[in-house]
């Protein structure tokens, strides 16, 4: 009895589940590379931004009720269609999970799991064709921002302002799409240092391009947005080549599949994707309603203005949460 005691003690101390100061590590080691490649991918539009800032105040609020509605009405329901899974993910050992996101991780984290490498690839391509067709009538909201905001009352020259921006920004929404789908790809296979190295390298040449683009070319804050649309193309370019030619990437992505075009498996997926982005999305919209409700107050140059860039902190904090969760 007394030996078989020790031994259960022996056993027990070094049971790994009794370490949680060991236990952390893993997790960390992933979040943490997960977490600067969210940062470096915020950046951008904070970079651009800020070289339209440097314009002047009417370009500076243009540019911030511009990206402002992009990210309610475009690019927000974009990565929470593909982003949002990861917290429901990792709970189909706790929670349902819900949205394209939640199915894009959901279905990729279990053919990962299975070692169906192959189906990796399928369900990516399917969240890639999903996330393309719904990028084209949140590109013709975008097309007609300064009329949409005019409509809502706010202010002409601002509205004028924001509406430029934002038509520059629509080739930037079907890459982006596009990059999230990648980045899930590479996250469920816990290929996380290369996002980061992309989304570094991809920052530095999106400051010299706004810097080409609005001082260089004079474009003023519409250079700003097309450099902000190019670097996302940039980046997914990075991702594409590392996929193509590293060995990760050709064992789960064999080419283009006719089982991503199923319609009873996109319906699948749609199911369980729209319920979690409106359930998101209501959460981010808040931070970027402030934005919008302050081109209603006496001074809507100054006050989209100091809003705008006070409101960074809070996304940037929600958006290293979100990185950490998934």
């Amino acid at each position: 009895m007394g030996g078989a005691s020790a031994g259960g003690a022996t056993e027990a101390a070094s049971s790994p589940l009794l370490m949680p100061r060991s236990a952390p590590r893993p997790a960390v080691e992933v979040a943490a590379p997960l977490v600067a490649c969210s940062l470096l991918q915020y950046s951008l539009q904070v970079v651009s931004v800020m070289f339209a800032g440097h314009l002047g105040e009417l370009s500076l609020s243009g540019a911030s009720v511009a990206a402002s509605f992009a990210n309610v009405t475009g690019f927000s329901v974009l990565i929470r269609a593909v982003v949002v899974t990861s917290l429901h993910s990792d709970i189909c050992a706790t929670r349902v999970s819900l949205g394209m996101g939640s199915a894009l991780d959901t279905f990729c984290g279990q053919s990962y799991g299975a070692r169906q490498y192959d189906m990796l690839g399928t369900h990516t391509q399917r969240a890639i064709i999903v996330l393309m067709l719904s990028g084209v009538p949140l590109a013709f909201v975008l097309a007609f921002a300064g009329q949409i905001l005019i409509a809502l009352g706010q202010n002409p020259e601002i509205s004028f302002e924001a509406g430029l921006y934002a038509q520059w920004l629509i080739p930037g929404l079907f890459v982006y799409g596009l990059l999230q789908c990648l980045t899930r790809f590479l996250q469920t296979q816990n290929i996380v240092q290369i996002l980061v190295a992309c989304s570094g390298l991809t920052l530095l040449l999106h400051v010299m391009l706004c810097w080409l683009l609005v001082q260089g070319f004079g474009l003023g804050h519409k250079g700003a947005a097309l450099a902000t649309s190019i670097s996302y193309w940039f980046n997914v370019a990075f991702l594409a080549v590392y996929v193509k030619v590293s060995e990760d990437g050709r064992r789960s992505w064999h080419g283009w599949s006719r089982e991503a075009l199923k319609l009873k498996d996109a319906k699948v997926y749609l199911k369980l994707a729209i319920p979690s982005t409106f359930m998101t999305c209501l959460e981010y919209w808040a931070f970027e309603m402030v934005v919008l409700l302050a081109g209603f107050l006496p001074d809507p140059k100054l006050e989209t203005s100091i809003l705008s860039v006070r409101l960074k902190r809070p996304e940037l904090e929600f958006s290293v949460q979100m990185a950490a969760l998934h």
